[in-house]
């Protein structure tokens, strides 16, 4: 066997420990780390030998150059996979990847249960009103109880943004532990597909209209930015609650406070922003019946070693010429498979 005839790179972290356990264990491949700030004369060499790339999935998290765009394709000509570490890729441009003939694959389903517990622990923060409780009591003496009455989550209806992997176990806890009625929108599935997931497939303006909880919880693509905005917020009923744990962008931060500023929905829960982490004075985070988090819904040890692991096994699969199961652009296989013959002698599966 060759030795570190593989070359994978990181800048600055992975999802878990675990996915260098599991590099090392391997005889032929070389895992390099890159820093933010790591000069070219180091970074340049490891760029240039790459054939995968595993990237981090929050973009505020990794410099702007090591974003996989043009001008990184360029500096890594071998370059034949891209690997977000968890299930989004916001730093990867898939359109430029697939021109390349590079291989784009994430971690869907990873952490989907912990984000799903996230969604649902907002759901329930908000509706008990137990946040503005919590703020009541450390804010003044003698609370009145009675101006906190808040509602039951059973029986009521949870419209879902999405019904992938994250989506379906979010479908699973709101019927099966608490008996809500779940709708979903998702283009992407059909009805059959959905009613197998556990919702009703309806569309957006149908969801938004008849949700007490607007639960968002798909990827952030080209075609669905600020897809929630002011004409979305104004068909929620007064009672409603939005709830995010998907990505930044998707909703429109300033339609979202104006619905709350003139109280026309209930409260939010929030997990994702456009400027991660927000600063302290964001105006959505002066309301007192808005739930934050600064992107932590999928961040549990479980899920983190459980990213760490599928990320190293999927990587190492598919530079043994295996398939990869999570493939974000399909489209590239034939010339993603004919780079890789060139580059390894032999036809990946």
């Amino acid at each position: 066997m060759t030795v570190n005839n593989k070359r994978v790179f990181y800048v600055k972290y992975l999802a878990h420990e675990i996915y260098v356990d599991i590099m090392k264990a391997r005889a032929d491949v070389r895992l390099d780390r890159l820093e933010n700030d790591s000069p070219d004369t180091v970074a340049a060499p490891i760029l240039s030998a790459a054939h995968a790339y595993q990237v981090g999935a929050a973009r505020d998290e990794i410099a702007r150059h090591f974003h996989v765009d043009q001008d990184l394709l360029r500096r890594t000509p071998n370059l034949l996979i891209v690997s977000s570490n968890g299930a989004g890729f916001d730093p990867v441009d898939v359109d430029a990847c697939t021109a390349a003939g590079v291989l784009v694959v994430n971690q869907s389903g990873g952490n989907a249960n912990s984000v799903a517990e996230h969604a649902l622990g907002m759901m329930l923060t908000l509706s008990k009103r137990i946040l503005e409780s919590d703020r009541a009591l450390r804010r003044q003496a003698n609370v009145n109880r009675n101006a906190l009455i808040g509602n039951e989550v059973q029986g009521k209806t949870v419209g879902i943004v999405g019904i992938g992997n994250v989506g379906r176990r979010i479908a699973e806890l709101c019927s099966g532990l608490l008996h809500m009625k779940v709708i979903a929108y998702d283009p992407y599935l059909t009805a059959e597909e959905i009613a197998a997931r556990g919702g009703e497939k309806v569309e957006l303006h149908d969801l938004m209209r008849r949700s007490d909880f607007v639960s968002i919880s798909c990827p952030l693509t080209k075609d669905n930015r600020r897809m929630i905005g002011a004409r979305e917020f104004a068909l929620m009923q007064p009672h409603a609650f939005f709830i995010t744990t998907a990505r930044g962008f998707i909703h429109d931060e300033e339609a979202l406070y104006e619905a709350l500023r003139d109280k026309r929905i209930a409260g939010a829960g929030l997990d994702v922003w456009d400027k991660e982490p927000p600063p302290p004075e964001h105006p959505l985070l002066q309301f007192d019946n808005v739930l934050a988090s600064p992107h932590t819904a999928g961040v549990t040890k479980e899920a983190r070693v459980n990213m760490g692991r599928i990320a190293a096994e999927q990587i190492l699969d598919a530079l043994d010429g295996k398939r990869p199961p999570r493939i974000v652009n399909p489209e590239v296989w034939p010339d993603y498979a004919k780079r890789f013959e060139r580059t390894f002698g032999f036809a990946p599966k």
